[in-house]
């Protein structure tokens, strides 16, 4: 009976840090779209996708009108936005977007786990040309006619569309420059989306073995789990 009870402990408190660094990111990212485009979010279409994504992992309303408070008080952090790049073990491309009021501290931590976990870090830019930055909307499809869905999100801006009948999703995807656009249509044909990002997807995949892959995710694991780190994107098929 005590060992249940510490598995189901362990398991609760593992969730609980799940949420809270998810809870820690997105107040990040609602400082810096605060920062970019003011705090009202009907004019601010950044932080309207951020609140969606709020919304999607259930953070308060609380700690959201509290980070959004945060970030139009005098007092509010100064954020910077920076990419790092590297390569993990087996040449695996891997591209870092850190939020950071101390980017001196971030790329020593970065560089620190590339030297440990056998990757290098890379010049700025060095592997731009492997990744391509696109606009990624997931949207439920509970109750939807599909046929219509897709020639929405068609009129809307998609130009590639996934469908996974099991979890009851459609991921639609844009350039790069069509977010705003899409985003903005997809709310005045009040298609509801449970996220809306950028994010940088490989235009070339390698594929490791089980073994190669252990090795690079305990990198991969350790940036995420930074606090500085936003989000991690990698080249692994």
């Amino acid at each position: 009976m005590g060992r249940i009870f510490e598995k189901r402990k362990h398991k609760m408190f593992a969730r609980f840090d799940k949420m809270s660094k998810a809870f820690t990111k997105i107040g990040k990212e609602i400082a810096i779209a605060v920062k970019i485009g003011g705090g009202d979010s009907n004019n601010n279409p950044r932080l309207r996708a951020v609140l969606q994504k709020a919304k999607a992992v259930n953070m308060p309303k609380d700690r959201v009108e509290g980070a959004i408070k945060r970030a139009l008080s005098k007092d509010a952090e100064n954020l910077a936005e920076v990419v790092y790049e590297g390569y993990g073990s087996h040449a695996v491309a891997i591209v870092i977007e850190a939020a950071t009021d101390n980017p001196t501290r971030t790329v020593a931590n970065v560089r620190s786990y590339f030297n440990k976990y056998g990757g290098s870090l890379a010049t700025s830019g060095a592997l731009e040309f492997m990744f391509q930055r696109r606009g990624v909307f997931t949207i439920p499809i509970e109750g939807m006619s599909m046929d219509d869905l897709e020639m929405t999100l068609i009129d809307c801006g998609a130009d590639d569309i996934e469908v996974d009948e099991e979890d009851k999703i459609v991921t639609a995807y844009t350039s790069f420059e069509s977010f705003g656009q899409m985003q903005k249509k997809l709310e005045e044909a009040k298609i509801v989306f449970t996220n809306a990002e950028l994010q940088r997807l490989p235009l070339n995949t390698v594929t490791l073995t089980d073994e190669q892959m252990d090795e690079v995710a305990t990198l991969i694991d350790r940036l995420e789990e930074d606090d500085d780190v936003q989000a991690v994107y990698h080249n692994i098929a």
